[in-house]
Protein backbone atom coordinates (compact mmCIF):
# COMPACT_ATOMS: atom_id res chain seq x y z
CA UNK A 1 0.00 0.00 0.00
CA UNK A 2 1.38 3.34 -0.89
CA UNK A 3 1.48 6.72 1.37
CA UNK A 4 0.27 9.89 0.49
CA UNK A 5 3.69 11.01 1.88
CA UNK A 6 5.21 9.96 -1.61
CA UNK A 7 3.31 13.17 -3.15
CA UNK A 8 5.89 15.72 -1.42
CA UNK A 9 8.54 13.58 -0.67
CA UNK A 10 11.87 14.63 -3.06
CA UNK A 11 13.71 11.06 -3.11
CA UNK A 12 13.51 7.57 -1.32
CA UNK A 13 15.47 8.65 1.80
CA UNK A 14 13.29 11.54 2.53
CA UNK A 15 10.22 9.53 2.16
CA UNK A 16 11.66 6.73 4.07
CA UNK A 17 12.50 9.73 7.03
CA UNK A 18 8.91 10.98 6.58
CA UNK A 19 7.45 7.77 7.22
CA UNK A 20 9.54 7.45 10.46
CA UNK A 21 8.28 10.42 11.69
CA UNK A 22 4.60 9.70 11.05
CA UNK A 23 4.97 6.72 12.62
CA UNK A 24 6.42 7.97 15.58
CA UNK A 25 3.53 10.31 15.88
CA UNK A 26 0.35 8.91 14.36
CA UNK A 27 -1.62 7.37 16.95
CA UNK A 28 -3.11 4.65 14.48
CA UNK A 29 0.01 3.50 14.09
CA UNK A 30 1.23 3.89 17.51
CA UNK A 31 -1.53 1.71 18.70
CA UNK A 32 -1.45 -1.20 16.32
CA UNK A 33 1.95 -2.12 17.78
CA UNK A 34 2.02 -1.19 20.97
CA UNK A 35 -1.74 -0.79 21.85
CA UNK A 36 -3.14 2.75 23.60
CA UNK A 37 -4.30 3.40 26.64
CA UNK A 38 -7.97 2.66 25.86
CA UNK A 39 -7.82 -0.17 22.95
CA UNK A 40 -4.80 -2.91 22.93
CA UNK A 41 -3.24 -3.95 19.96
CA UNK A 42 -5.55 -7.86 20.61
CA UNK A 43 -8.79 -5.89 19.66
CA UNK A 44 -7.67 -4.22 16.66
CA UNK A 45 -7.95 -5.50 13.36
CA UNK A 46 -4.71 -7.12 11.02
CA UNK A 47 -4.62 -8.57 7.45
CA UNK A 48 -7.86 -7.47 6.18
CA UNK A 49 -8.44 -5.34 3.21
CA UNK A 50 -8.86 -1.57 4.83
CA UNK A 51 -7.64 -2.82 8.01
CA UNK A 52 -5.92 0.54 8.79
CA UNK A 53 -9.52 1.94 8.24
CA UNK A 54 -10.80 0.25 10.54
CA UNK A 55 -8.02 1.05 13.29
CA UNK A 56 -7.74 4.95 12.52
CA UNK A 57 -11.50 5.02 13.77
CA UNK A 58 -10.61 3.44 17.14
CA UNK A 59 -7.23 5.05 17.79
CA UNK A 60 -7.89 8.66 16.09
CA UNK A 61 -9.92 10.19 18.86
CA UNK A 62 -9.90 13.77 19.27
CA UNK A 63 -8.90 15.80 22.29
CA UNK A 64 -12.12 15.44 23.72
CA UNK A 65 -13.35 12.07 22.13
CA UNK A 66 -17.00 11.99 20.30
CA UNK A 67 -20.40 11.52 21.65
CA UNK A 68 -20.20 7.81 22.49
CA UNK A 69 -16.34 7.69 23.37
CA UNK A 70 -13.98 9.52 24.93
CA UNK A 71 -10.25 10.31 24.49
CA UNK A 72 -8.59 6.86 25.19
CA UNK A 73 -11.04 4.71 22.86
CA UNK A 74 -12.49 5.57 19.51
CA UNK A 75 -15.57 3.86 17.38
CA UNK A 76 -16.87 2.92 14.40
CA UNK A 77 -20.04 5.13 13.31
CA UNK A 78 -22.12 4.96 10.95
CA UNK A 79 -25.56 5.34 9.66
CA UNK A 80 -28.43 3.48 7.77
CA UNK A 81 -28.31 6.54 5.08
CA UNK A 82 -25.91 8.72 2.95
CA UNK A 83 -28.12 11.94 4.24
CA UNK A 84 -27.28 10.92 8.11
CA UNK A 85 -23.92 10.54 7.77
CA UNK A 86 -23.72 14.13 5.37
CA UNK A 87 -25.94 15.53 8.33
CA UNK A 88 -23.59 14.81 11.32
CA UNK A 89 -19.96 15.78 8.89
CA UNK A 90 -21.21 18.52 7.23
CA UNK A 91 -22.36 19.58 11.02
CA UNK A 92 -18.99 19.10 12.50
CA UNK A 93 -16.73 20.65 9.97
CA UNK A 94 -18.86 23.85 10.10
CA UNK A 95 -18.50 24.38 13.79
CA UNK A 96 -14.55 23.94 13.43
CA UNK A 97 -14.56 26.25 10.48
CA UNK A 98 -16.50 28.52 12.53
CA UNK A 99 -14.00 28.86 15.19
CA UNK A 100 -11.02 29.38 13.07
CA UNK A 101 -10.26 32.96 13.07
CA UNK A 102 -9.55 35.19 10.03
CA UNK A 103 -9.05 39.11 10.32
CA UNK A 104 -9.85 41.18 7.64
CA UNK A 105 -12.45 38.62 6.32
CA UNK A 106 -16.26 39.20 6.84
CA UNK A 107 -17.28 37.57 10.17
CA UNK A 108 -13.78 37.10 10.78
CA UNK A 109 -13.48 33.43 9.60
CA UNK A 110 -13.27 31.22 6.80
CA UNK A 111 -15.13 32.30 3.83
CA UNK A 112 -15.39 29.27 2.20
CA UNK A 113 -13.41 25.65 1.86
CA UNK A 114 -13.67 23.18 -0.22
CA UNK A 115 -13.12 19.21 1.31
CA UNK A 116 -13.27 15.87 0.01
CA UNK A 117 -14.74 12.79 1.76
CA UNK A 118 -15.06 8.65 1.31
CA UNK A 119 -18.21 7.41 2.54
CA UNK A 120 -16.94 4.28 4.00
CA UNK A 121 -19.15 1.18 4.68
CA UNK A 122 -19.66 -1.75 6.82
CA UNK A 123 -21.68 -4.59 7.57
CA UNK A 124 -22.66 -6.06 11.14
CA UNK A 125 -23.72 -9.60 11.88
CA UNK A 126 -24.06 -8.92 15.62
CA UNK A 127 -26.62 -7.96 18.27
CA UNK A 128 -26.35 -3.88 19.51
CA UNK A 129 -28.22 -2.44 22.23
CA UNK A 130 -30.76 0.20 21.53
CA UNK A 131 -30.79 3.70 23.18
CA UNK A 132 -34.57 4.26 23.83
CA UNK A 133 -34.78 8.44 23.98
CA UNK A 134 -37.63 8.20 26.12
CA UNK A 135 -36.13 6.97 29.04
CA UNK A 136 -35.07 10.00 30.65
CA UNK A 137 -31.89 8.83 31.87
CA UNK A 138 -31.55 8.32 28.43
CA UNK A 139 -32.07 11.76 26.80
CA UNK A 140 -28.66 13.28 27.92
CA UNK A 141 -27.36 11.27 25.51
CA UNK A 142 -28.79 13.05 22.96
CA UNK A 143 -27.96 16.76 23.40
CA UNK A 144 -26.71 18.55 20.74
CA UNK A 145 -25.17 21.15 22.06
CA UNK A 146 -22.71 22.53 23.84
CA UNK A 147 -20.12 20.47 21.91
CA UNK A 148 -18.13 18.89 23.49
CA UNK A 149 -19.50 19.27 27.32
CA UNK A 150 -22.79 17.83 25.66
CA UNK A 151 -20.93 14.37 25.08
CA UNK A 152 -20.68 13.71 29.08
CA UNK A 153 -23.45 11.36 30.02
CA UNK A 154 -23.44 9.24 26.79
CA UNK A 155 -19.55 8.79 27.30
CA UNK A 156 -20.50 7.58 30.79
CA UNK A 157 -23.33 4.95 29.07
CA UNK A 158 -21.05 4.16 26.45
CA UNK A 159 -18.30 3.32 29.25
CA UNK A 160 -20.51 1.41 30.95
CA UNK A 161 -21.86 -0.36 28.10
CA UNK A 162 -18.39 -1.76 27.07
CA UNK A 163 -17.36 -2.87 30.52
CA UNK A 164 -20.58 -5.06 30.15
CA UNK A 165 -18.67 -6.49 27.04
CA UNK A 166 -21.61 -4.73 24.58
CA UNK A 167 -20.97 -5.21 20.75
CA UNK A 168 -22.48 -1.12 20.59
CA UNK A 169 -25.61 1.22 20.50
CA UNK A 170 -28.20 2.50 17.97
CA UNK A 171 -29.28 5.73 18.52
CA UNK A 172 -31.27 8.50 16.88
CA UNK A 173 -29.56 10.80 15.20
CA UNK A 174 -28.61 14.23 16.89
CA UNK A 175 -28.74 15.98 13.42
CA UNK A 176 -30.89 14.49 11.59
CA UNK A 177 -34.54 13.81 12.96
CA UNK A 178 -36.38 10.79 12.66
CA UNK A 179 -32.93 8.65 11.23
CA UNK A 180 -31.13 6.27 13.43
CA UNK A 181 -27.45 6.12 14.14
CA UNK A 182 -25.03 2.82 15.23
CA UNK A 183 -21.99 2.92 16.70
CA UNK A 184 -19.75 -0.19 17.29
CA UNK A 185 -17.31 -0.65 20.27
CA UNK A 186 -15.23 -3.59 18.57
CA UNK A 187 -13.11 -3.25 15.93
CA UNK A 188 -13.42 -7.16 14.74
CA UNK A 189 -17.03 -6.44 14.26
CA UNK A 190 -16.71 -3.93 11.85
CA UNK A 191 -17.43 -6.90 8.64
CA UNK A 192 -16.23 -5.88 5.17
CA UNK A 193 -15.07 -2.57 5.13
CA UNK A 194 -14.94 -1.18 1.74
CA UNK A 195 -14.99 2.38 0.72
CA UNK A 196 -18.38 3.85 -0.88
CA UNK A 197 -18.63 7.00 -2.93
CA UNK A 198 -16.59 9.84 -2.58
CA UNK A 199 -17.90 13.38 -2.31
CA UNK A 200 -16.93 16.98 -2.39
CA UNK A 201 -18.29 19.19 -0.11
CA UNK A 202 -17.98 22.46 -0.41
CA UNK A 203 -18.60 25.09 2.85
CA UNK A 204 -19.50 28.98 2.07
CA UNK A 205 -19.78 31.30 4.96
CA UNK A 206 -23.17 33.16 5.93
CA UNK A 207 -23.75 35.79 8.25
CA UNK A 208 -25.23 32.85 10.66
CA UNK A 209 -22.99 30.06 9.68
CA UNK A 210 -21.88 28.27 6.63
CA UNK A 211 -24.08 26.26 3.87
CA UNK A 212 -23.03 23.80 1.85
CA UNK A 213 -23.21 21.82 -1.27
CA UNK A 214 -22.38 17.99 -1.91
CA UNK A 215 -21.14 17.06 -5.03
CA UNK A 216 -20.26 12.92 -5.88
CA UNK A 217 -17.40 12.58 -7.28
CA UNK A 218 -17.13 8.84 -7.93
CA UNK A 219 -19.38 6.02 -6.62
Amino acid sequence: MGTVLEDIADSERMLADMVLLDGATNDRIQGEQQGLAGISTYELVYGIPNAHVVNAAFTHTGEAGARFNDHTRGAWYAAGELETSLAEVTYHKARRLAEIVVPGLPWERPDEETATYDDWLADFRCSFHVLDPDIEFFADCLLPEPVPQCYAASQKVAQRLIEMQSNGLVYPSVRRAGARCVVCFRPALVYHPRQGARLEIRFQATRTGYKHRVRKMRA
